[in-house]
């Protein structure tokens, strides 16, 4: 949904740029919309990534934030830019699977998009305040069936932390209460004034908070452990499967894009991302699983496929 978060210790990389259709031609400035604010970690990724494109392109790579409706307005803006590949979108699976589904109709149609690289994944990681007598999932799950009241903080309805939050009550049969925050920074807030008892929020954006013990890490909600938290269990492993989140960046380009300059911007960016300085990168930051056009396009399909049933059988809304 609005899949934000992830902090300063999390630089991670991502931009865009394209040649010109004659060879050997620089190109014009490239634009680099992020559907988010300026300072924020999908920015940061933005600009770290142009810095590495712009040689290997031989273009100008600017980065432009319009944030706005979970992502609906970039998303926009990008669709109706002229499909020669000097506009490119960061997209994450919040602003091109969550939104969309949670707010049809919308202005924007995700097959106006074409997808092509997905620079990595990150995974939510549920945490609760140290003062809160548990130490494992099964035990928090035990305390909330012994009758005890617990709340959920989260960015707000429809982000991944509410959703992730939700898959937990139906999968465990409990229910948590849900607090809605205008974003991450007045969630972690209270959670770390005591006022609410956890959240799930991308694991980069807690990491600091772990490591002074300020919270206190339960599980991993992805598919396997991170060597960043290599101690903390992923749901799987303690018996909840389909509880899952992860969140993905990735570049896309308006549909009808030559498939030449499609296949120029994935082969500087794959090249990019797969240098020791940004590959370095990705791994602090927690984030992996970076796919070329075909996988990333097979990721988004199954991503989208499930996420619109998933979030009405779980009553989560963008309200």
């Amino acid at each position: 949904m609005r899949i934000k978060l992830i902090v300063g210790g999390i630089a991670v990389l991502l931009a865009a740029a394209v040649i010109d259709a004659a060879p050997g031609r620089a190109a014009d400035t490239i634009k680099l919309i992020v559907p988010f604010a300026a300072g924020g970690p999908a920015d940061m990724l933005a600009r770290m990534l142009a810095q590495e494109l712009q040689p290997r392109l031989d273009a100008s790579i600017m980065v432009e934030n319009r944030g706005g409706g979970g992502g609906a307005l970039a998303n926009e803006a990008i669709a109706r830019s002229p499909a020669d590949g000097k506009t490119l979108l960061l997209g994450s699976m919040g602003s091109q699977v969550i939104n969309p589904s949670l707010r049809p109709p919308t202005a924007y149609d995700p097959k106006l998009l074409e997808p092509i690289v997905l620079i990595g994944s990150v995974p939510s990681l549920l945490v609760v305040r140290p003062q809160l007598p548990v130490n494992s999932l099964p035990e928090l799950i035990a305390y909330a069936r012994q009758g005890h009241r617990l709340s959920y903080a989260s960015a707000g309805p429809g982000t991944t932390m509410n959703i992730a939050g939700e898959m937990l009550n139906a999968a465990a049969g409990i229910r948590m209460t849900h607090v809605p925050y205008r974003g991450a920074g007045p969630a972690t807030n209270d959670l770390l004034g005591g006022h609410v008892d956890l959240m799930i929020p991308d694991m980069p954006a807690v990491l600091p908070l772990v490591g002074s013990h300020a919270v206190r890490a339960l599980a991993l909600f992805g598919s396997r452990r991170s060597p960043l938290l290599p101690e903390v269990p992923t749901t799987s492993e303690l018996g909840y499967a389909g509880v899952a989140m992860e969140n993905w960046y990735g570049i896309f380009v308006p549909a009808g894009t030559p498939n030449d300059v499609q296949g120029t911007l994935e082969t500087a960016m794959l090249d990019a991302i797969g240098s020791p300085a940004v590959r370095e990168r990705l791994a602090a930051g927690g984030l992996f699983g970076t796919k070329d056009r075909a996988a990333f396009k097979a990721r988004l399909d199954g991503d989208s496929s499930h996420w619109g049933p998933a979030l009405k059988r779980l009553g989560v809304s963008a309200e």
